[in-house]
């Protein structure tokens, strides 16, 4: 059996005090074979989260920050030291997740199944509600915007299949694949760097697929934090800017302006309306064209799959379940038209 190296998601505050206990048990409990090693970073927590971590995981490799470095960087810094190590795998879970006994052998067999699938997620379930979907993988709209497939619905069933990409609370990845593609893009900080990442993959000739079989549950609450509406929308421009063809972004900006307008309202009528204004200063900066620019070149220069090939993964719908709005079903239609439409016209 490969070697794993178990990645749990950076602590900050106090959340290792609130949900470490029962992720750990769940982890020391699983039937895989192969040699598994924990890692975590914690990124500006409390000395007294510190000290928790070190006493109730004695066996893991802590790698402690003095900044509250973001999510994609804390995850980074254990998926380095792991790949320095020789693991095979990385499986990444959110501390406020539970495994089944058997999710890391099943999610390890999922990889196995193929040479070229380079992500596997499992099949994510509502902690509170056992029996109803978190994620049954994550789609990307075609403007960017990345939602949970089947999120609050009732499980009835489903076969291993191809993801548009694998959300991070339950993840694992091949040493092989993040060692081609790269690790997840820090200046995301949080929130879509997991799309960014899964959408690397599809483009350097990897899969990302969902292992139906290898269940965990995950404690999920919908974020209000003002602040996560600067990141979501952001970043999800960073991602297009990135990985989209230059054919494929000329496309797209009658949709875009539109949009656009549409979010200008929705920010002031829920209150984000600065956090708006503050992507849009985001995008005014040189420096940060130069990031987008280097990013993009190294993104494009290990292309080895055509837009055609992965656009049939995107959705022109948004499904935003905890948003629910006349005006985005109505959204909904007009865009998913323009999306049907415009896909017919990617033949590159």
């Amino acid at each position: 059996m490969k070697k794993v190296a178990i990645i749990i998601s950076p602590n900050y505050k106090d959340y290792a005090g609130k949900y470490l206990a029962e992720y750990v048990e769940s982890v020391r409990c699983q039937d895989y074979s192969g040699e598994m090693k924990i890692f975590i970073a914690d990124n500006e927590s409390s000395v007294e989260s510190f000290e928790f971590i070190k006493k109730i995981l004695p066996e893991a490799e802590i790698i402690r920050n003095k900044n509250k470095d973001g999510f994609a960087k804390g995850n980074n810094d254990c998926l380095k030291s792991a790949l320095k190590q020789g693991f095979e795998y990385a499986a990444l879970f959110n501390m406020d997740t539970v495994l089944e006994p058997d999710c890391l052998r099943k999610m390890a067999a999922a990889a196995e199944s193929a040479n070229n699938i380079g992500a596997v997620q499992a099949r994510l379930m509502l902690g509170n509600e056992k029996n109803r979907i978190n994620s049954l993988g994550n789609v990307t709209h075609f403007l960017g915007f990345g939602y949970a497939k089947g999120y609050g619905e009732e499980y009835r069933g489903a076969e291993q299949k191809e993801i548009c990409y694998p959300s991070g609370a339950a993840v694992l990845f091949k040493a092989e694949a993040l060692e081609r593609v790269g690790l997840f893009d820090e200046e995301f900080w949080m929130y879509n760097e997991d799309q960014d990442l899964g959408w690397r993959l599809w483009l350097s000739g990897f899969k990302c697929v969902l292992a139906p079989e290898a269940v965990v549950y995950h404690k999920y609450e919908f974020s209000k934090s003002i602040k996560k509406y600067y990141f979501l929308d952001r970043n999800r421009i960073i991602a297009i800017l990135k990985n989209y063809r230059w054919a494929t972004l000329l496309l797209i900006p009658p949709a875009f302006i539109i949009m656009e307008i549409g979010l200008l309202f929705f920010a002031a009528r829920g209150g984000w309306l600065k956090e708006k204004f503050d992507v849009y200063k985001y995008f005014l900066s040189l420096k940060n064209w130069r990031y987008i620019l280097r990013a993009r070149r190294q993104t494009q220069g290990s292309r080895q799959a055509k837009d055609k090939e992965i656009v049939g993964l995107f959705s022109g719908k948004i499904w935003y379940q905890e948003i629910r709005r006349p005006e985005l079903k109505l959204a909904n239609i007009i865009f998913n038209a323009y999306w049907q439409l415009t896909r017919i016209l990617i033949f590159w």
